[in-house]
């Protein structure tokens, strides 16, 4: 009777386990938090003030570039060579880093070749918009080193609905402002007109203040700056 009674037992701890190792088995894995990769943030110090700007994934190009040359330092010392007040603000030049007073600037590059464009029907030239320079070339490729950052003004819908028209027939025949991206034109303001031709690939999120000193700052013919304003850009962690 013993050994029924201890076999019964066994049997009995046999289910038991083989029904836990199922019920293990049923229950799905715990779901790990997956991880949100951040965008860089680069912090633009100027005789002015200082300004942190958020660079794009969405234009890798231009991002990765803009990277590689704060990582090498590149910028540091250079000038913002060229300021129109209710425009923008424009620098990365390196000619600009030892120039003397008066000298035209804005022909400088890095070494290698300019960046191809890398337009975006949901990225706009708004107040604070970080965007690449260029020249006339028929690819609308940015140089590898001059940027600007858009001061801009208010406009209202019916200068937006003539730059629009004009952006579908020259750019983009897809090209159209959302309803938020109206509303940025007609309240903080900014440079349209730019838009689908250059290159836009961060925006700043503190001190916009900051561009319209610089921006307003006293400048000669070639609307550089009287008295040079020099800038140093670093990696925000």
């Amino acid at each position: 009777m013993k050994k029924i009674t201890l076999l019964i037992a066994i049997i009995s701890f046999a289910f038991s386990v083989q029904a836990q190792q199922k019920k293990t088995a049923a229950k799905p894995p715990a779901k790990t938090a997956a991880k949100v990769k951040k965008e860089t943030m680069v912090e633009i110090w100027t005789d002015y003030g200082t300004v942190v700007a958020r660079l794009y994934d969405s234009t890798p190009l231009h991002r990765d570039n803009f990277i590689k040359l704060v990582q090498q330092k590149f910028f540091d010392s250079l000038l913002f060579h060229r300021v129109i007040d209710g425009f923008m603000i424009q620098g990365g030049d390196p000619n600009s880093k030892n120039a003397a007073p008066g000298i035209a600037l804005g022909d400088g590059s890095a070494p290698g070749d300019r960046i191809p464009a890398e337009f975006k029907n949901n990225i706009i030239h708004k107040k604070g918009a970080l965007a690449a320079a260029r020249d006339n070339n028929p690819e609308k490729a940015s140089s590898n080193c001059q940027f600007y950052i858009v001061q801009g003004k208010p406009l209202d819908d019916i200068s937006l609905n003539s730059i629009e028209c004009q952006r579908v027939r020259t750019a983009n025949p897809a090209f159209a402002y959302t309803d938020a991206q109206r509303k940025a034109y007609k309240t903080t303001g900014g440079t349209p007109f730019l838009d689908q031709n250059y290159t836009v690939f961060g925006e700043v999120v503190k001190g916009l203040d900051v561009i319209d000193k610089i921006a307003q700052a006293q400048k000669d013919e070639r609307d550089r700056p009287v008295k040079d304003i020099r800038m140093k850009i670093r990696i925000l962690k």
